[in-house]
C-alpha cells in the first residue's frame, strides 16, 4: 500500500446535525407514558452506538495522528492520508492517481473509499467515476455513511456532485438520484428519507427536491407519504428539524370497545411563513366521521397559535366540540436554570352533548428539567396555576370559575434494561364535580398513580399502570398493555381491567 500526506478537507459539506432520538407516544390515564420516556431514551442511546466501521475509523485518525510529520498550530490546515495499492502522485502538477483499495482519511474525521479516485492536491479536487463510499464522523457534524456513483468534489470549495446515491444520516436513511454540496446545505434531488431500515421500507416519504441545512433543518418540495409502495398523502412542502420529536406521518388504525374500528390521520397545508392548517380526519364504525381542523401559527417553538374548530376526543371516548376555540401557547428555558415555563389561554365556545358554554381556560406551568439520582433515578416535578370559567345558559348552575394550584411529583427507576418502574402524586383542582364539561378530567383531584414496565424478548414489552382515587381511597383504573415491536412499526393490546374494555392500536414507528 502506498501512502502520502495532503490537505484534504473532505466533504465537509456535510455539516448538519442529527438527533438520533425515536419517539413513541401512548395512550394512557394511568401515566404509563413515564415508560415512553424511558424506551424512548434506550431507542437513542442504540442508535447512537457507534458501528464497528466508524470505530476502525477513529482508531485510524488516532493512529495517523501520532505519525504527523510535525505538530499541528491552530489554523493550519487539517491533513488527510491517501492510501492506495497504487498510487502515482506528480507534485508538479499536483495530480494524483490511485487505484485498488483506495482510502483518503480526513483527520477532521471524514472518510473517502473507492477502488479507483483521480484528482488534484493544487486543485483540490476528487473524483471517481465508479462507486464511492463516504463516511463522516465529526463532533460537530452528524453520522453519515453514504455509497454514490460518479462523484466530483472540490474540497477548497466545499461544492460537488454524487450520482445516484444511499446511505444514512443521524438515523434517517437516505436515498437520491442526485446529490449535490454546498458550503452551506446539501441538495438531494428525487429522494427519500425514513427511519425504517428494511430493505423494501414499510414507509417512507419521498420528494422531488430535499434539502438539508445546518440548522438542523430539513425542507421537502412535493413530498410524498408512502406505506410499501401505495401514496397515502402528499404535501406541496414540508420542512422538520431534525431534534424536534418525529411526526407521526402515517395513520394511525385500531380497536376500541366504545369506538369500534377506527383510523386517524392528519393532513397538513402549508400556509404562508410560520401559518398552516392541519384537518384532522377520525373515523369510527360506530359514531362515523368525527374531523377537526386548526389553522395554526408557529415561531420559533416559543410562540403557538391554533384557531380549532370540530371535534376533539379524551382517552376515555368522551367528545367535545369546538366552534370554534383560540389557543394561544408561549414557552420556554430559562437560561441558566434547570427550568422551562409556558404561559396559556384558550377561549372558544365548547359543546357537548346537550351542554352548551363560552369557555376560557387560562395556565401557568413551571417544569423542572429531569433530575437524574444515582444514574438509577429519575425525578420529574411539576408545577401550574389554571383559571377555568364557564358560561353555559341551557344548564342550571351553568356559570362556573374553578382556579387553584395543580402540581405532580414522580419517581421513576430503571432497575436493568428490562425492568422500570415508576410511582407519582398530583393535584389537580379541576375534576367532574366543579366543572360543566367531563372532558379529559377524573371525577377526583388527589391521585397516586404506580406502574411497573417489563421487556420479555427484544421485541416485546409488557406494561401494568395503576390510578389510585385518594380521595374516596380507591382504585379507579388498572390497565394492562403488550408492546409487540413489528419491522418498522409497533401493535399496542390494552385492557382496562376496571372497565372491562379492551383496545388495540397499530402505527408506525421511528425505527
Amino acid at each position: 500500500m502506498k501512502k502520502f500526506w495532503g490537505i484534504v478537507p473532505l466533504l465537509a459539506a456535510l455539516s448538519f446535525t442529527s438527533t438520533a432520538e425515536a419517539v413513541y407516544e401512548s395512550s394512557s390515564d394511568t401515566s404509563t407514558e413515564f415508560f415512553d420516556f424511558i424506551e424512548n431514551r434506550r431507542r437513542a442511546a442504540r442508535a447512537d452506538q457507534l458501528t464497528e466501521e466508524q470505530k476502525q475509523m477513529l482508531d485510524d485518525i488516532a493512529e495517523a495522528k501520532e505519525q504527523l510529520p510535525h505538530e499541528q498550530k491552530e489554523g493550519d490546515p487539517v491533513p488527510a492520508v491517501f492510501v492506495g495499492d497504487d498510487l502515482v502522485y506528480y507534485s508538479g502538477s499536483g495530480e494524483f492517481i490511485a487505484t485498488g483499495k483506495v482510502d483518503i482519511l480526513q483527520l477532521e474525521g471524514y472518510r473517502f473509499q473507492s477502488d479507483e479516485a483521480a484528482g488534484n492536491v493544487k486543485e483540490q479536487v476528487v473524483h471517481v467515476e465508479g462507486k464511492a463510499h463516504v463516511l463522516q464522523l465529526n463532533p460537530n457534524a452528524p453520522r453519515v455513511t453514504l455509497d454514490g456513483y460518479k462523484t466530483i468534489y472540490n474540497y477548497g470549495r466545499k461544492t460537488g456532485t454524487m450520482g445516484e446515491a444511499s446511505g444514512k444520516a443521524g438515523d434517517y436513511y437516505l436515498t437520491g438520484k442526485r446529490f449535490e454540496f454546498y458550503p452551506d446545505h446539501i441538495v438531494v434531488y428525487d429522494g427519500t428519507q425514513t427511519k425504517c431500515g428494511a430493505k423494501t421500507p414499510d414507509y417512507h416519504v419521498s420528494a422531488e427536491r430535499m434539502e438539508i441545512w445546518p440548522e438542523q433543518l430539513m425542507k421537502m418540495y412535493n413530498a410524498k407519504f408512502w406505506i410499501k409502495n401505495k401514496v397515502v398523502g402528499t404535501r406541496e412542502y414540508m420542512e422538520r428539524k431534525f431534534d424536534e420529536p418525529e411526526e407521526h406521518y402515517f395513520p394511525h388504525v385500531g380497536y376500541n370497545s366504545d369506538r369500534g374500528v377506527y383510523v386517524k390521520d392528519t393532513f397538513k397545508f402549508s400556509l404562508h411563513d410560520h401559518w398552516s392548517l392541519d384537518i384532522n380526519a377520525y373515523i369510527e364504525s360506530k359514531k362515523g366521521i368525527r374531523s377537526n381542523a386548526e389553522l395554526s401559527y408557529k415561531n420559533r417553538d416559543v410562540v403557538r397559535g391554533w384557531l380549532k374548530y370540530g371535534y376533539y376526543d379524551d382517552s376515555n371516548a368522551r367528545w367535545i366540540q369546538k366552534e370554534p376555540s383560540l389557543d394561544i401557547w408561549y414557552g420556554q428555558h430559562i437560561s441558566g436554570l434547570p427550568l422551562s415555563y409556558s404561559v396559556e389561554a384558550e377561549v372558544g365556545h365548547w359543546r357537548q352533548k346537550a351542554v352548551a358554554s363560552t369557555h376560557q381556560e387560562y395556565e401557568f406551568k413551571l417544569i423542572h428539567d429531569p433530575i437524574y439520582i444515582q444514574d438509577d433515578y429519575i425525578l420529574l416535578l411539576n408545577v401550574g396555576y389554571k383559571i377555568t370559567k364557564d358560561n353555559a345558559k341551557n344548564v342550571p348552575n351553568g356559570e362556573t370559575t374553578v382556579k387553584g394550584l395543580n402540581y405532580g411529583i414522580m419517581l421513576g427507576r430503571e432497575f436493568n434494561e428490562r425492568l422500570a418502574a415508576y410511582i407519582g402524586y398530583s393535584y389537580n383542582k379541576n375534576n367532574t364535580t366543579n366543572s360543566i364539561f367531563d372532558f379529559d378530567l377524573d371525577a377526583y383531584s388527589r391521585k397516586f398513580q404506580a406502574g411497573v414496565s417489563y421487556s420479555f424478548s427484544e421485541k416485546d414489552r409488557v406494561v401494568v399502570g395503576v390510578k389510585w382515587n385518594a380521595d374516596n381511597h380507591t382504585i379507579d383504573d388498572i390497565d394492562y398493555y403488550w408492546y409487540h415491536d413489528l419491522h418498522c412499526s409497533q401493535a399496542i393490546l390494552r385492557w382496562r381491567g376496571k372497565r372491562k374494555k379492551f383496545e388495540v392500536h397499530w402505527e408506525f414507528m421511528p425505527w
